[in-house]
Formats: structure tokens, C-alpha cells, sequence
């Protein structure tokens, strides 16, 4: 036998112990990649499902909070023959107004959206020609809006009224006689006055509703229920 073919003869077979970890270590080494593979997408959808279960729970609560304001809304509404609600709030020339100060006499109190807006200006110019009868039937008459006392002196001075206005910036009363809630325009809904009528009889009880008032005629009617009483 040559040299050279003794030489080829010394180097390892390839079922040696040697050739065997050489081809051992790759299939090691893809193993464990092959199992970080597998486990990364289990640790993220863990999380996935965390945070959905969180945003499941939030909006439960969120739900919740709605439902649970839903009642105190429905209080909020008057029905005629309840006592009608108190109220302080200032009026036009700075003076301030109480229900208590029309004890034993017959009020009116319409509630208008916005002050010198045109259907507010008919209503308000109405009531103002019909001051008298009301008078000599025995009824005080109000108008209130949630417009600043500088915005009712002018939409008074302007169109010379003649009744009190009545501003209740913070809505208090305009939410206790159910004259403050949504509306729509345009598509899009918003909260706001709803243009509401409500006649007090002298014992202090509520003797007449008037919602989603149509400004013609209205005043005379709220006169005739007025005498009527």
C-alpha cells in the first residue's frame, strides 16, 4: 500500500464517533430554535388575550356607569298635579327670583332656547302683549333661557318686553322642570332647552305642560288654561 493511500485511510469514516457529534450539534442548535419559535407566539398571544380581557372589563364598567345614571335621568321629568320645583335664580336689572315669591298667585314659566332668536322673539313679544290679561287673571309670567343676564337685558331692551327674563346659566332649572335634554339639528344631537310651557296653579302644584311648544297662538292658549284654573 502507497503512502498516500494510507493517508486517505487514517481520516475518520463518516460512521465514526466523530462524524457523529459533528452532525449532532446542528440539529441541537435547530432544535432549540424550532422551540423558540414555538414559544414566542404563545407568550404573545397570552398578552393579546390579556389586554382584550381588560378592554372587556372596561367597557362592562363604562355600560355599567350609563345604566346606572339612567334612573336619576327619569327623576328628572314633571308630570302635572306635582309640586313644582324651587328656584333662586337672577333675572333681568340684577333683582333675584324665588317660586316662593308668587305664593297663592297662578305663574306662568315658559322656557325658550336663545334669546333674540326668532322664534324666542314671537314668544316673548306674545306673552309681553297678553301682560295684562294675565294680570287681571290673577298669573305672573316668566321667561327663562340659560342666555347671560347682559344677553336678556339687551333681547329686552330691543324688542321693549315687558316680563321678567329669568337666566339660568348652570341649567338647575331648566333640568328640574324637564325644559334641558337632547335635541337634534341637522343630523347631529346635542343637549339643550326644549322650548317647554309650564302653568303653576296658586296652591303651588302644577296644573299644565306644554313640550315641543309651536310658537303660534301659544301664549293665548297658556291665557285661556290660565283663567280656566
Amino acid at each position: 500500500m502507497s503512502k498516500k493511500s494510507r493517508k486517505k485511510s487514517s481520516k475518520a469514516p463518516s460512521g465514526s464517533p466523530t462524524a457523529k457529534k459533528n452532525t449532532l450539534k446542528p440539529r441541537a442548535s435547530s432544535q432549540t430554535k424550532s422551540a423558540k419559535t414555538q414559544r414566542t407566539p404563545a407568550s404573545k398571544s397570552a398578552g393579546t388575550l390579556a389586554k382584550a380581557g381588560s378592554h372587556k372589563a372596561a367597557s362592562k364598567q363604562l355600560n355599567f356607569s350609563k345604566s346606572a345614571s339612567a334612573p336619576a335621568t327619569a327623576k328628572a321629568s314633571l308630570a302635572e298635579g306635582q309640586k313644582a320645583p324651587a328656584f333662586r335664580l337672577p333675572r333681568d336689572g340684577g333683582d333675584v327670583v324665588t317660586l316662593a315669591d308668587y305664593a297663592g298667585r297662578k305663574l306662568v314659566l315658559f322656557f325658550y332656547p336663545r334669546a333674540d332668536t326668532p322664534g324666542c322673539t314671537r314668544e316673548a313679544i306674545d306673552f309681553t302683549r297678553l301682560a295684562g290679561a294675565f294680570a287681571a287673571a290673577g298669573t305672573a309670567v316668566l321667561g327663562i333661557s340659560a342666555d347671560p343676564l347682559r344677553a336678556q337685558e339687551k333681547f329686552r331692551d330691543k324688542h321693549g318686553l315687558g316680563v321678567p327674563l329669568i337666566s339660568d346659566e348652570q341649567h338647575e332649572m331648566l333640568e328640574a322642570y324637564g325644559a334641558w335634554g337632547e335635541k337634534s339639528m341637522y343630523g347631529k344631537s346635542f343637549l339643550g332647552i326644549l322650548r317647554t310651557t309650564i302653568l303653576v296653579g296658586a296652591d303651588g302644584k302644577v296644573a299644565r305642560i306644554w313640550r315641543n311648544v309651536r310658537v303660534d297662538g301659544h301664549a293665548d292658549a297658556v291665557l285661556e288654561a290660565a283663567r280656566s284654573l
